[in-house]
């Protein structure tokens, strides 16, 4: 469970990176939850999109995935969400810190 100042965090960063996960007609399948597993593993954060032709919105979107791949949602914004994971086996310089609480 995130704090919200971890959550925060987890948003500045999350804003300057790009979109690597999209959802389209097919909706969540196991192909986009094994991306999103395969992309958690590699950068811990990970920012997606709903395209409008999916049949799920946004913040179903992310909580079903974030569900399926035990990880925490950070956050809904208009068509873009973001889920957190982190990852205790990549480098100390690549793992996100987080702030303490």
């Amino acid at each position: 469970m995130l704090s919200s100042k971890q959550r925060a965090q987890l948003r500045g960063i999350a804003s300057k990176r790009d979109t690597t996960l999209h959802i389209g007609k097919s909706g969540i399948t196991e192909t986009v939850v094994r991306q999103l597993e395969e992309a958690l593993v590699v950068h811990e954060l990970v920012k997606g999109k709903v395209l409008e032709n999916a049949p799920v919105s946004p913040r179903e979107a992310c909580d079903a995935l974030a569900a399926a791949c035990q990880a925490d949602s950070v956050q809904v914004i208009g068509s873009k969400f973001v889920v957190y994971r982190p990852n205790p086996k990549l480098d100390k310089d690549k793992r996100i810190k987080l702030v303490k609480e």
